[in-house]
């Protein structure tokens, strides 16, 4: 299977990744992805091998003609294609080939995924998105995380908004912490100085990713925009309040019944996701929009014995 992007993109792809192992149970099931996401792939029980893929520009590391099913889930261009066409697999899964689906612009990410297997014979669930819950103790638990990172400016939500939520959920009887990478240290700690947040609530770039979700598999509510950390909450099942800016949310949003909340404004979006600045959809929403959808819901702060 070749899906080689980032965390999000892996974990929309899971309800693929469950479909092709309840298909195949006695198949040795690789994933060709990203080096870095290997602690999440660990996470998904359907995956065997994780096969480290930096891009489209080298070959998958299997030799030719030893792959029973080549899966392409990373999309339908002429670059994955040729990656996945080298393979010389007995058969191959993937848009607009034998028995698959045209591509269609539009739909939402788990849905495409989902509705590729489904097509090549394959039931898959879009909203089976649950992935393992890591074995080692979270650094936190029973947290309120905000989630001040993102990959691109475009995404980013102001500081002094992410400051107002923590403040709102402190005020709240939650323990708040701040997550975010290794670029979002300074940041996190300007949110947790505004908040009136000791450096202690900062995890931001503290945690390697395994323990990043598992501080989400154990949170009370994230507080986040649209990023990987989004797709974990669904993953878990953890209440969750998600920002969207240059993205729509009918692409990448959450399952729909689930406990989470989406936040935008489509009428304002720019939609360049790889601008430097915040996506006006995403700074049409205020702190107390994000406080009122948190108390929405209904998301109780820990007692004061736990």
């Amino acid at each position: 299977m070749l899906r080689a992007i980032k965390l999000g993109d892996i974990l929309v792809a899971v309800p693929a990744l469950h479909a092709l192992r309840r298909e195949f149970p006695g198949h040795r099931i690789s994933l060709a992805t990203t080096a870095w996401l290997a602690p999440v792939v660990e996470l998904i029980p359907d995956v065997d091998v994780h096969l480290a893929q930096h891009g489209l520009d080298h070959p998958i590391a299997v030799p030719a003609g030893v792959t029973d099913i080549a899966v392409n889930l990373h999309g339908a261009g002429p670059e994955s294609g040729q990656l996945i066409d080298a393979l010389q697999a007995r058969r191959v899964i993937g848009h607009g080939a034998p028995d698959g689906p045209e591509w269609q612009d539009g739909v939402h990410e788990r849905e495409r995924w989902a509705g590729l297997m489904t097509a090549h014979g394959l039931p898959a669930d879009p909203d089976d998105v649950g992935i393992a819950v890591p074995v080692a103790a979270p650094a936190v638990a029973d947290a309120a995380v905000v989630h001040v990172g993102a990959f691109h400016g475009a995404r980013h939500w102001p500081g002094d908004r992410c400051a107002a939520v923590g403040r709102g959920l402190g005020a709240r009887g939650h323990h708040v912490v701040l997550t975010g990478g290794a670029d979002d240290v300074d940041r996190a700690l300007a949110v947790a100085d505004a908040a009136g947040l000791d450096d202690a609530a900062v995890l931001a770039g503290r945690l390697e990713l395994q323990a990043f979700a598992a501080v989400v598999a154990a949170a009370r509510v994230l507080v986040t925009v649209d990023t990987g950390a989004a797709h974990l909450a669904s993953a878990y099942g953890i209440p969750s309040v998600v920002i969207f800016g240059p993205a729509p949310p009918e692409a990448w949003g959450p399952p729909a019944s689930g406990p989470h909340v989406v936040l935008t404004d489509a009428s304002v979006r720019r939609g360049d996701v790889f601008a430097e600045d915040p996506d006006p959809a995403i700074l049409a929403i205020s702190a107390d929009d994000v406080l009122i959808a948190v108390d929405g819901l209904a998301v109780s702060a820990p007692s004061a014995d736990r």
